[in-house]
């Protein structure tokens, strides 16, 4: 008896790999590097001393992380002038920096403006192993009368200006930022109030009129990435910070977070050259504003342990009653309740790191996730840190409010965990229930 042929059947498509939570060797390494340098060098007695003297930047840090150990071409692939590293060993250096609460723009220069520009000159995502682009120039295979046409001039010249901007971010040689609302979320439109007042010329050169509040470290840039609107639709545009008149008016804004400054960016005829075109601007700025918001994540992480960390050190220290303050139960529970938030938070923040390392799909559920569950667990570390001091956590002179500050500040920097637990509600199509 002969039995027919099973019937075909199309191939399954394959199953996500499972992200990689653990630090491998190099990325301990470097950790030990970073907290080493910033024990050293920012004690929170310096901080507190930054703070008190009016100085938002700590510059010869920023000089030593960026420049001397090149911290800040961490994403951007060798033959774009970088380290050729990830989004993992970004987010080992942001874990220290949060740890410290250090007053250095490397979240929105080595992270945000650096993932902007990697996307305007077509390189892997956070360090996924992509074929970097080179930096543009004739195409061999294009015709004389091609070559010349002003559209593919201007494309040229945008890609040309991005590179060059992209290299000088990754030696830390200039400070960029993305000119953004700092509560702007993935995902959500890019502001319009800024318009580009003439055409992009060939050498990809215009001018911008408009405003844009609340952009995070603004003060430090060398360089603004603007987002505008003009004549050919959507675009992106650098801005030299420093040009002086017509160039942008930073104005500071009063900020919750006094290590990372805001202000108010004012554009009148300043002139700007654009790095990205409307078949590629939003998407260059939805890609830096993601993995802004994944790494924060890592951040958070780092500012909740410090803060766990201190608070058991103080109530093992502190007696009241011949015994220490720690060993008291409701305490225990209170700590014990915040480590493991920790455990969680730290799954998150690794997963999102390495989605973004791997250029994974589910990248974006993967800070969504993260965002969603690490800001909310930094709050609560900070506020217990404050209120398990007692007296003196709600002093100036304790640090305990530096942290507590940049906690909440981050609750809402690149869109709040209601935010973006919508957005994973979208992503896995998750309605919300009936009203």
């Amino acid at each position: 008896m002969t039995h027919p042929d099973p019937a075909p059947t199309s191939p399954q498509p394959a199953a996500p790999s499972a992200p990689d939570l653990l630090y491998r060797e190099h990325e301990e390494d470097l950790r030990s590097a970073v907290r080493a340098l910033l024990a050293d060098r920012l004690p929170p007695a310096t901080v507190l001393a930054h703070i008190d003297a009016g100085r938002a930047y700590d510059a010869g840090l920023w000089q030593i992380l960026a420049v001397d150990l090149g911290l800040a071409g961490l994403l951007v692939p060798d033959a774009l002038g970088g380290q050729g590293a990830g989004a993992r060993e970004a987010a080992v250096v942001l874990e220290e920096l949060g740890r410290a609460v250090a007053p250095v723009p490397y979240l929105t220069s080595a992270v945000i403006a650096t993932e902007a520009l990697l996307a305007c000159v077509g390189a892997g995502s956070g360090g996924a192993t992509h074929e970097p682009a080179a930096v543009p120039g004739p195409r061999a295979d294009a015709t004389p009368r091609a070559a010349t046409q002003p559209a593919d001039r201007a494309a040229d010249a945008e890609a040309a200006v991005a590179a060059e901007l992209l290299a000088a971010l990754a030696t830390g040689e200039r400070i960029g930022a993305l000119a953004v609302p700092l509560s702007s979320a993935p995902g959500t439109a890019p502001p319009t109030a800024v318009r580009a007042d003439t055409a992009v010329r060939a050498d990809a050169r215009a001018t911008l009129t408009g405003e844009v509040t609340s952009v995070a470290d603004a003060l430090a840039a060398d360089v603004l990435l603007v987002p505008a609107r003009g004549p050919a639709g959507a675009g992106l545009y650098a801005v030299e910070a420093g040009a002086g008149s017509p160039g942008p008016r930073l104005e500071p804004t009063t900020a919750l977070d006094p290590t990372r400054p805001l202000a108010r960016v004012g554009l009148d005829g300043a002139p700007a050259r654009r790095v990205a075109g409307p078949a590629t601007a939003d998407a260059a700025i939805s890609r830096a504003l993601r993995a802004g918001a994944g790494l924060l994540a890592s951040e958070q992480l780092g500012l909740a342990e410090w803060c766990l960390t201190e608070t058991v050190r103080h109530t093992g220290e502190r007696h009241q009653f011949g015994r220490p303050v720690g060993s008291f139960q409701a305490l225990k529970h209170r700590m014990a309740r915040v480590w493991l938030d920790l455990v969680s938070a730290r799954a998150a923040a690794r997963a999102a790191a390495d989605a973004l390392a791997t250029d994974a799909p589910d990248a974006p559920v993967a800070v969504a996730v993260a965002q969603a569950h690490a800001a909310r667990v930094a709050v609560h570390a900070a506020q217990e840190c404050v209120q398990l001091h007692g007296g003196i956590g709600m002093t100036w002179e304790h640090p305990a409010h530096l942290y507590l500050k940049r906690a909440k500040s981050d609750e809402i920097a690149l869109g709040t965990p209601g935010r973006h637990q919508e957005a994973l509600a979208d992503l896995v199509d998750l309605p919300a229930p009936p009203a």
